[in-house]
């Protein structure tokens, strides 16, 4: 039952046939002659101790770094001169009218104030004058009884 196994197969049949494709290279057309070439920077050989006491040594490698994200299209300032001026524009207009609104208010208030102290002070003379007909705290003088000296009356 226990037979050694390779594989998940029987443990006498590890002598397969193995088939072996390798790629044939496409050479393009035009192929410019190649440039000895200094690298930029020479990468650094980086050494690792492991547990066990074995080193390892190899280049850095960099990894994959993600696709930037989409940059915004800029804004021109010509748009955002005409926005703000258009914000400008209103905010002046919205503060004349209520200007306008506030003068026209003031000038009614000022109306009704004038035209009640005419009130006022027209019915104070009309009560003065109708109240000097009547006979109230008044000195009655009766003039074909008055003895006229010199411009005085003497009763």
């Amino acid at each position: 039952m226990n037979e050694p196994t390779l594989y998940g197969r029987p443990a006498g049949h590890e002598t397969a046939a193995v088939q072996v494709h390798i790629p044939t290279p496409i050479v393009p057309a035009h192929t410019a002659p190649l440039m000895p070439m200094q690298p930029g920077a020479i990468p650094a050989v980086a050494s690792v101790v492991l547990p066990d006491g074995r080193v390892v040594t190899g280049y850095a490698i960099e990894h994959a770094r993600p696709a930037p994200l989409a940059a915004k299209p800029a804004v021109s300032r010509v748009a955002v001169n005409v926005a703000l001026g258009g914000v400008g524009f209103l905010a002046v207009c919205g503060g004349l009218l209520m200007l306008t609104t506030f003068i026209a208010a003031l000038t009614a208030l000022v109306t009704q104030l004038v035209i009640l102290a005419a009130v006022v002070f027209g019915g104070w003379i009309a009560v003065q004058v109708l109240s000097a007909s009547g006979h109230r705290g008044g000195t009655t003088v009766n003039i074909r009884k008055a003895v006229i000296k010199r411009n005085k009356f003497y009763g």
